[in-house]
């Protein structure tokens, strides 16, 4: 297994995190030099290890689109929203960088041991603070939040419950001066809170992924394909509704045969996805 050390005095030593609280002396790493993969757009992905369905939607959804433009997915691989970032992220065919709460020849969870093979298969990076054999502690899982903060330019959170480890992320990034965007969530769903309290602090709102792409000032260079598709019936409707030039959101409402909360996911769901667009007013328009 070749381990590569990087120290703060190594010319390869990452140069956004140099300049953190409490830079880490020395970083090990297997896969892909870091410097070249931090020379692409870089999104540092967090949230809940218990997700719901839709954090785990949501975030499949952005991970792979991001993926697919080229954009690196950093993340945790704990369980929850940080595997499913890295997994979609793969899926789409992209890479991903996950930094490690202990050793990089030793990961955790074993569960996500195959996904860690799979990162470094595809071109990506295991990282950390940690020499070998070195025993994982309960402070390095907060530790190593500021480096997923640092190696990120902007820090995404798409699920969160009040007291969720992922918010440390999201601190270190507001203290780093970084972005961070936030997933609004149901505001009856306790696995929320802590996204919809980020936001109510200042907080961008995320509601597709070229919201991360307008928070670094770049263009959707893959651009439209046709008509998108929609992932479930629901939304094809939705979608051949508005291709048909129905924009209103209550005639689409009415025209689709809808109920409320079926035709509110598949609009939110869609939103997300980058294929659909508010134009104000409750109208829509597709991509």
């Amino acid at each position: 297994m070749n381990i590569k050390k990087l120290t703060l005095k190594s010319t390869s030593f990452p140069e956004v995190l140099r300049h953190i609280d409490s830079p880490p002396q020395a970083l090990y790493q297997l896969g892909a030099p870091l410097g070249q993969l931090l020379e692409r757009p870089v999104v540092t992905i967090v949230g809940s290890r218990s997700a719901s369905a839709y954090g785990q939607r949501v975030t499949e959804e952005l991970a792979g689109q991001l993926a697919e433009r080229g954009v690196v997915v950093v993340s945790g691989l704990a369980l929850g929203i940080d595997g499913i970032a890295h997994r979609a992220a793969l899926q789409a065919g992209g890479l991903a960088i996950a930094v490690l709460p202990g050793p990089v020849d030793n990961v955790v969870p074993r569960t996500n041991r195959r996904l860690a093979q799979a990162i470094l298969d595809q071109g990506g990076a295991l990282v950390s603070e940690y020499t070998s054999g070195t025993v994982p502690q309960r402070q390095y899982f907060i530790a190593r939040n500021r480096l997923m903060a640092g190696l990120g330019q902007v820090v995404v959170v798409t699920e969160a419950a009040e007291k969720s480890g992922s918010l440390y992320t999201a601190d270190f990034a507001i203290d780093q001066g970084k972005t961070v965007l936030a997933i609004p969530g149901n505001i009856t769903n306790i696995g929320s809170v802590g996204t919809n309290n980020l936001l109510k602090s200042g907080a961008t709102p995320l509601t597709s992924y070229l919201d991360f792409l307008h928070a670094l000032g770049l263009q959707d260079r893959q651009g439209p394909k046709g008509q998108p598709e929609g992932r479930t019936a629901h939304e094809q409707t939705v979608i051949k509704l508005l291709a048909e030039g129905v924009s209103d959101g209550d005639e689409l409402l009415e025209r689709s045969g809808l109920s409320v909360s079926h035709f509110n996911q598949a609009l939110a769901m869609l939103e997300i996805g980058g294929k659909i667009r508010p134009l104000g007013a409750n109208h829509w328009a597709l991509y």
